[in-house]
This record gives structure tokens, sequence and C-alpha cells, in this order.
């Protein structure tokens, strides 16, 4: 029987290194007729590992871009209403995720805490998500003063447009990440992007510059400079959220079906050329 691997895996995954992991890993993969991967990061840590590239497919990972779009549009249009419903403050870049170290929470608040007085007594910092590390991040972002820092707790995945929509941008800061669905879900809401180099879709999805900034990992002082460069320029920010949605209509449902219909369809002739 033909057997596919998913795999969002690559390079900079931490967890990688365990020798009998490593292994282990190395047996299975040979057992694989085909594999498949969201985007360009786990397709070069795949071919890396030996594996030849016609036996890699991409079904690129995708959020429901439309449905983003759409409630982003309309969120937009009843702005009031839906800022005095979440109690938003009139500007903010937004972090959607577990409020966990790994994901760079810290370097995130240490970054909003470098901007300078004026700019933090004007834009804002929400927060998206619950985890273990919501109480000290509390405590921490009572001492930034002047700041406007909320915590809007566990959100529902169709309340997110609302969040989205009215952000400046959104702001990825992660240490090691398989992908960042989040960063899909805003890009396709219309905003630019600050991620970490780290992050499985940022060689996909995010261009330096051009939609967005790509910074290294825990690095507070270029998360501060890239939030600042959003922050002090609004054309710049609806040039490259203008861009993101662009980019990420490739990234559909649709295009995430066919992408594995192709790698299933190569399997089975493998392991059936006769048909």
């Amino acid at each position: 029987m033909p057997l596919l691997l998913w795999s969002e895996s690559t390079a900079q995954d931490r967890r990688r290194g365990y020798r009998l992991v490593e292994f282990l890993k190395a047996r299975f993969l040979k057992l694989c007729t085909a594999f498949v991967v969201p985007g360009k990061s786990s397709f070069n840590y795949l071919t890396a590992l030996g594996i030849t590239e016609g036996r890699i497919f991409t079904a690129r990972n995708a959020v429901d871009t439309s449905l983003f779009s759409k409630l982003a549009e309309t969120a937009r249009s009843h702005e009031s209403q839906v800022r005095a419903r979440h109690r938003l403050p009139s500007r903010y870049f937004l972090y959607v995720g577990r409020l966990v170290r790994d994901k760079g929470v810290f370097e995130l608040l240490d970054a909003y805490a470098r901007l300078e007085t004026g700019l933090r007594s004007n834009v804002g910092l929400v927060f998206a998500g619950s985890g273990s590390d919501h109480r000290e991040l509390v405590q921490r972002s009572a001492k930034i003063m002047p700041g406007i820092i909320q915590f809007l707790g566990f959100v529902h995945r169709e309340e997110l447009p609302e969040i989205y929509a009215l952000a400046e941008g959104l702001i990825f800061p992660t240490h090691s990440d398989p992908w960042g669905l989040v960063v899909n879900e805003a890009m396709a809401c219309g905003l630019p992007v600050i991620v970490t180099s780290v992050a499985g879709c940022t060689l996909d999805l995010v261009q330096d510059g051009w939609n967005g900034f790509v910074v290294p990992p825990r690095d507070a002082s270029a998360l501060a400079r890239a939030t600042a460069s959003l922050a002090e320029n609004p054309e710049l920010r609806m040039e490259m959220g203008n861009r993101s949605r662009e980019r990420i209509e490739a990234y559909s449902p649709a295009a995430w079906a066919q992408g594995i219909l192709e790698a299933a369809k190569s399997a089975c002739l493998q392991s059936y050329p006769q048909g």
C-alpha cells in the first residue's frame, strides 16, 4: 500500500538533533512512497534528508481566505461598534496565538517597551490568546509606562477577523514554528506582517520590505525597529497590506486539496504502475 507522509518539519525546528529520533526518522522515510509539504522550508528540509525532489509535493497551508477577507471588510465598515465590543485601542499591533515563552511573547513585550514614548502613548499592543505565561506577561506589561497593552484572552475563530481588521499589523515573533496559520489569516484580512526568520511560513508568505518585515528570533531590538517603521508610515502599511492580500490568494483550501490530489496520484502510480 502506498504511504504518503505529510511533513511540516523544517531545518529550523528546535526539536531536531536527537540521535535516536533522527535514526528512526531516516528509517521511516525509506518506507514512504511520496511526501507532502506545506511550503518551501519543509521542502528544503526533506531534500536535505536525501529525498528526491520528484517525490515531494506541495499542498500550500491554507485558511479560508475568502471568509477572513469578507468578515474583515464587514468589520471595517462597522468600526466603531467592533472597537467598542472588543474594547480595542484606537491604534494597535496584534499578536494572535498561545501565550508561552517559545512563541516569543516576552521579546514582543520588550520590543513594545523600546518604542519611543510618543508611539507607546498612541499605539497599543493587543494579545489574543491564552497560555501558561499569561500572568507573567500581564505583570510585566503593567510596568511599561506609558503603554496601551490589552489581553483579550481566547478569541473564537468567527471573531478573529474583526480583531485583525482594525489592527495596523500582525507580529509573529516565534522562536520555532512549523508554519504559523495566523499569518495566513492576517494576510487575508489585508495586514502587513512582522515574522521571525524561523517560522515555517516565512519563505513562502513574507518578503522582507515588501509585505512586511522578517527579523531574527529573540531579537527585541529588530522587532521594535520593524514595528516603529510600520507605526510611523501609514502609506507603507497600506501598500504592504494590499500586497499581503494579493499574495495569500494562492494559499486557498482548493490549492491545498490540489496538492494532496497530485501527491496521491503519484504515489498510486509508483505502487501500481499497471493501474
